[in-house]
């Protein structure tokens, strides 16, 4: 909870400091904080001091999804947005893969802080290549200008500059936070719960439980890649962005469906299955929803929007792992109730969009 609370405030300023510095430093900025806060929990030795590396854990990490698509804004025209987010956002997939194949290891060998050592040393590793690498197309040598021409191909940004207020008087601006209200919660459901789910349904423990894990987020990189390339070869084909997004996302609503009778498979692999097409659909909807900042702002405002947005979606995990505890205490570990949720927010969550946004096109900022 108190992870979360951070994370949605964080969201919201770290989204205004990319917007103001770029991606390059913003991310530097939060990748620092992330790093030294995941290593503080390996010293932590009270509930207190955990959760204080909890909040200090949230902040940072809330500047990690504004710098990349705000990076995305800056080196991609619309048609590719997608598929270029579901790429980078199969990187979150890539890590929750490798961790329970390795942090047992290190828990059982060396102690449980061993654990927060090791895997917060990649974060200076990736800081390094990240300040190396990174700069904007119009800064970089290795861009020609014919590139650079392809690059913004969707035509200049407007001039205004647009901030925290400007952009709340849109209501895009709240149909992608209303979006990721909905749909953030059962990421976090997934990453936080799946585990014990598993350990109690099917009777694994800390050795063998890794794989099935493995397995699930595996599966879910399939969808964080397929989801962006569907909606980006719509667009290729001519069809427009309100089209393709929102035909992608139902695709991707329904295919999340089968979630709702996980909790009576018996079969481990079966329910790995199961769970496995819904994180992957999940995936492939949120490649969508991130594109939407860059689809309908400039790009001097999708941090901004970003971190609206992503607050919000902190937010709705923060009621919703109070929901899931209370749930979880009185049906007695029952998660019948919390698949059934899993399953139908993602149509919830379109149907905001498209009431919200009937066309899904860019703002008038003059109209600001």
């Amino acid at each position: 909870f108190w992870f979360q609370a951070a994370y949605a405030l964080g969201y919201l300023v770290f989204g205004r400091i990319v917007d103001r510095v770029g991606a390059r430093i913003g991310f530097t900025m939060a990748v620092i904080i992330w790093t030294l806060a995941h290593m503080a929990h390996g010293l932590a030795r009270s509930a207190a001091q955990f959760m204080l590396a909890r909040v200090a854990l949230g902040i940072g990490e809330s500047g990690g999804f504004p710098a990349s698509l705000k990076a995305v804004a800056e080196w991609f025209p619309q048609r590719e947005r997608a598929l270029a987010i579901g790429i980078f956002n199969a990187g979150t997939n890539i890590g929750a893969v490798i961790t329970p194949l390795i942090v047992p290891g290190l828990v059982l060998h060396y102690g449980w802080p061993a654990a927060f050592y090791v895997t917060g040393g990649f974060g200076l590793v990736w800081l390094l290549l990240w300040w190396i690498l990174y700069r904007r197309p119009e800064e970089s040598k290795r861009v020609s200008a014919s590139e650079l021409n392809y690059i913004r191909q969707d035509g200049p940004d407007p001039s205004a500059r647009l901030g925290w207020f400007a952009v709340m008087r849109y209501k895009e601006t709240w149909a992608y936070a209303i979006a990721k209200f909905f749909i953030d919660p059962i990421w976090w459901f997934y990453l936080f719960w799946l585990p014990g789910y598993l350990f109690d349904r099917y009777h694994l423990d800390l050795l063998n439980f890794g794989l099935p894990i493995a397995a699930i987020y595996m599966i879910s990189d399939l969808g964080s890649m397929g989801g962006g390339w569907l909606s980006s070869a719509l667009l290729a084909r001519g069809v427009s962005v309100n089209l393709a997004r929102k035909l992608s996302l139902l695709v991707f609503a329904i295919a999340v469906l089968p979630i709702i009778g996980a909790q009576s498979v018996s079969g481990l692999w079966s329910a790995v299955a199961i769970i496995g097409l819904a994180t992957a659909a999940h995936q492939a909807f949120s490649a969508n929803i991130y594109a939407l900042p860059a689809d309908l702002f400039p790009r001097s405002a999708v941090g901004s929007v970003v971190g609206i947005g992503g607050t919000a979606g902190a937010i709705g995990g923060m009621l919703f792992a109070k929901l899931v505890g209370a749930i979880l205490d009185a049906s007695h570990n029952n998660y019948a109730l919390l698949f059934a949720l899993a399953g139908g927010v993602y149509l919830v969550a379109l149907l905001a969009v498209h009431l919200l946004s009937p066309r899904l096109r860019q703002v008038k900022i003059e109209q600001v």
